[in-house]
């Protein structure tokens, strides 16, 4: 389990590389790295509810990862409330569900960043069938498309608790980590997410908790939260 403070919506590794949250990024993206599956390649974050800071841990390890040398894919497959364009300031007018919806090729959605190496799918158009889209056959042949161009596919997903976007995704992808407010969430929430997890038989590779104080520490300690993101 990594304990993390928490940053509002922004690349802090890249503004403040020296930040004490900036090197919680950086073990987070080492013990990833170092994770019992050797054929982690694409991963998802989520969280139980909205606001527990799910985006801003992807889009910090997307950068992350990509400042190694790797090539990296940031996609943004929250198809409800979509937030990846805000971050890195690029619009949103073509996407993943275009993509998914075959009204465009995958390269025609993706954009390119100031960062060598990361490039980015924001989600495009709030489609009116997600969960479909999402769980589709063309999803599948669109995993396997990207992963045959990239290091590393990131993606950025909808909340556990509100819709099934997400667990479709977990069975499908390499990796889930679940990020946690352990000042907003309660333990109920949260263990919840994580049986939904489970049932989607997703592979967890950690729990990341923001907002962690010496006083509730030990209230999210349990079975739920052993973690291969781990100090």
């Amino acid at each position: 389990m990594k304990k993390m403070t928490r940053a509002a919506r922004q690349l802090i590794v890249r503004e403040q590389p020296q930040a004490v949250i900036s090197e919680q990024y950086r073990t987070l993206r080492t013990n990833i790295k170092f994770s019992k599956s050797d054929k982690l390649k694409s991963f998802l974050v989520t969280s139980a509810i909205q606001a527990e800071g799910k985006s801003t841990t992807a889009a910090n390890l997307a950068y992350l990862l990509a400042e190694e040398g790797k090539n990296v894919l940031f996609i943004d497959a929250d198809l409800r409330k979509p937030t990846v364009h805000y971050t890195f300031h690029l619009k949103n007018t073509v996407g993943l569900s275009h993509v998914l919806s075959n009204q465009i090729e995958v390269a025609s959605a993706i954009q390119r960043t100031d960062v060598t190496g990361l490039s980015i799918m924001t989600s495009g158009p709030i489609p009116p069938n997600p969960s479909e889209l999402l769980g589709s056959q063309r999803f599948q042949t669109f995993l396997a498309e990207v992963e045959e161009s990239y290091d590393w596919i990131i993606f950025d997903t909808s909340p556990l608790l509100a819709v099934t976007d997400t667990q479709l995704l977990a069975n499908r992808l390499d990796g889930t980590i679940l990020v946690v407010d352990s000042m907003n969430t309660d333990k109920k929430m949260a263990k919840k997410a994580m049986n939904l997890l489970k049932s989607a038989d997703a592979k967890v590779l950690g729990v990341v908790m923001n907002n962690v104080t010496a006083s509730n520490v030990n209230y999210y300690s349990s079975k739920y939260y052993r973690s291969y993101v781990s100090d």
